[in-house]
């Protein structure tokens, strides 16, 4: 059976990350990519209101450049960020088509739900907007990006089931971690019969350089593929998946995303052994074992945020790259209104309520170790 976006080519190009030049984006490198990615066949473009810069870009390299009628372009509204009321919300589109110049958009995302995010769009009521602006013909397929719990995306898609498609993170790392639930959030869209569109199948581009014991199964099985290769591939072998977002920042990256996704007809039996041995591999990392459950928060006299904390550690252990593990941490605690690591008073309430036992205490001690965490500059703030 024919599903959305079945005919759409399995790789997109996302925009968040585009390349720069003098602290800018520089669009005639991006008119480069453009074209090559247009002569290869693909037609799928993701930006959105909020990345900084996008929208003018694509207007310059595509939009001003090649007939409507020969892609699709996606862009999101982010009614959570400096929204006040329903008309702020509304003034994001508004401005994405000035921006694009596009005319219209084949495919607008209300973005980033999942959390406190929801609520935004639920009182501005933006699920009704949406479904005004298809119907003038601005929008031509409506869907949701989104960040959270299968539990929470099944809520979302009960109580909207006329949204179209949904956009999610899903890479072979992330498919049964418990903070990002990659798998089941897929299943979940499928039960609910949505195409996805996948994001981050890379990860940012840590899936590029994995662990040197996962970049040793990949080059064993096939020593002239890149790591990032795999991962896209891997998502792009799902059914009922409209495409996959790769934000390239470079003509190298482009070049290579279009060697392996040109011809890509599916992943062998032998490549699928390969991917799974490259996830227990993974799984074999020693990590701290936190299924988010979030017990522990439930009975933390302090509101440490204790599983954000765990994941920018297992993060870092994974990667080895202190400033995107950090960022996790910023977001995942601070952001969340969350207290950090170094505030933990050791009172032992957390290891009482936790499942997996974790050595709670001993774990945020090395949270503030691993990120430098100072009490008294963090009071001082």
């Amino acid at each position: 059976m024919a599903y959305l976006g079945e005919e759409i080519r399995k790789l997109g190009f996302g925009l968040m990350r585009l390349p720069q030049k003098d602290e800018k984006i520089d669009v005639e490198q991006v008119k480069e990519m453009v074209d090559r990615f247009l002569e290869a066949g693909f037609t799928y473009f993701d930006t959105a209101w909020a990345y900084e810069g996008s929208e003018d870009a694509i207007r310059q390299a595509l939009v001003e450049r090649y007939p409507r009628e020969a892609y699709q372009l996606a862009t999101k509204n982010a009614a959570w960020i400096k929204c006040k009321t329903r008309e702020e919300a509304v003034n994001q589109f508004e401005t994405s088509l000035k921006q694009t110049g596009a005319g219209y958009f084949d495919y607008y995302l209300l973005h980033n739900l999942g959390e406190s995010r929801t609520q935004f769009f639920d009182d501005f009521d933006m699920w009704s907007w949406i479904q005004e602006k298809k119907k003038e013909g601005l929008i031509k397929h409506a869907g949701f990006s989104f960040h959270s719990t299968a539990e929470e995306l099944d809520e979302i898609l009960n109580q909207h089931p006329e949204m179209e498609f949904v956009q999610l993170q899903i890479n072979y790392a992330d498919w049964d971690n418990p903070a990002v639930q990659s798998g089941a959030c897929y299943e979940v869209a499928r039960k609910h019969g949505k195409p996805v569109i996948i994001m981050e199948p890379v990860k940012g581009g840590m899936l590029a350089t994995p662990p040197d014991s996962v970049q040793e199964i990949f080059k064993k099985a096939d020593p002239d593929a890149s790591c990032a290769s795999w991962a896209i591939r891997f998502a792009a072998d799902l059914d009922g998946i409209i495409t996959v977002l790769s934000g390239m920042s470079n003509l190298q990256q482009m070049e290579d995303n279009l060697s392996f996704m040109k011809e890509f007809k599916g992943l062998s039996d032998g490549e699928k052994e390969v991917l799974k041995a490259a996830q227990e591999e993974m799984s074999r990392i020693p990590l701290i074992p936190c299924t988010t459950c979030n017990y522990c928060s439930k009975v933390c006299p302090e509101n440490i945020g204790i599983s954000g904390s765990f994941t920018a550690l297992n993060y870092l252990t994974l990667y080895q790259n202190h400033a995107r593990a950090l960022h996790q941490e910023n977001w995942l605690v601070g952001g969340h209104g969350k207290k950090r690591a170094i505030d933990c008073i050791r009172c032992g309430k957390c290891e009482q309520a936790c499942p997996q036992h974790i050595e709670i205490r001993k774990e945020l001690e090395n949270v503030a170790n691993a990120f430098d965490m100072k009490k008294e500059a963090h009071q001082a703030e």
